[in-house]
């Protein structure tokens, strides 16, 4: 198996870096391959626009999906975009580390979603959710809040933990195919004991065992011809 972990967060000595550098060990030590993308570290541009792409499919006015889409079937994304979209394309396993920023991933993040997993290279008509591109393919949300877990309940002043990451887990990742796992949530982790944080590293470790010996769900005869599609996905290796 190949796992992906998307980094973002800015500050080296972190807890999510202590998660992300967690992740990687139990991944090693499992004989499993593993890249890390840092975004911070590698100072992903985060805002759109037309210097994703290589070629112009309208020059008199700006349509970002329809760009993706030529980008896609031109395989004319810019050298930032292409690169990340190979080493999804390869991942059998996505994680995503990042912290809660009011009420969601960080900028950075968000923007790595909108220019990577790009309209024909990610998903196309037709091919969403259950028949996504990625389906047969797993991904994990680790997650630092500030909030406790009892201000993240159902009866807790921010609402359900679930609802809050509904937009990443349902919107981005099971809409392009992924099997998503429940999001492991590190709470309140600038405010607990360092007893407590070794607790939550140990939690992950195991979390992160798990799903890489659990079966990857079935992908489908026709997955390998996503070229059909007008897709890039051809580039994946797994």
């Amino acid at each position: 198996m190949r796992a992906l972990i998307v980094h973002a967060h800015p500050e080296p000595t972190s807890f999510n870096a202590a998660l992300r550098d967690t992740a990687v060990g139990a991944i090693a030590a499992a004989g499993h391959e593993i890249e890390v993308s840092d975004l911070y570290a590698q100072d992903f541009e985060a805002r759109a626009g037309r210097h994703d792409f290589l070629s112009t499919a309208d020059p008199e006015r700006f349509h970002y999906q329809r760009e993706q889409e030529h980008a896609a079937r031109r395989r004319a994304f810019a050298p930032d975009i292409a690169r990340e979209q190979a080493s999804v394309a390869a991942a059998d396993l996505l994680i995503l580390q990042f912290p809660l920023w009011w009420g969601g991933p960080p900028a950075i993040l968000k923007g790595w979603f909108e220019r990577v997993m790009a309209y024909g290279f990610a998903y196309v008509d037709a091919r969403r959710f259950e028949s996504g591109l990625f389906r047969g393919r797993r991904a994990l949300l680790s997650v630092t809040t500030g909030g406790t877990q009892e201000r993240f309940s159902p009866a807790g002043v921010y609402g359900d933990i679930d609802a809050v990451l509904y937009p990443v887990r349902r919107l981005m990742l099971e809409y392009m195919g992924y099997e998503v796992a429940p999001p492991f949530v590190s709470y309140a982790a600038p405010r607990v004991s360092e007893e407590a944080r070794r607790a939550m590293l140990a939690q992950w470790a195991a979390t992160v065992r798990g799903a890489l010996a659990a079966p990857l769900p079935e992908r489908h005869a026709d997955d390998d011809a996503l070229a059909s599609v007008g897709t890039a996905a051809w580039t994946r290796t797994s």
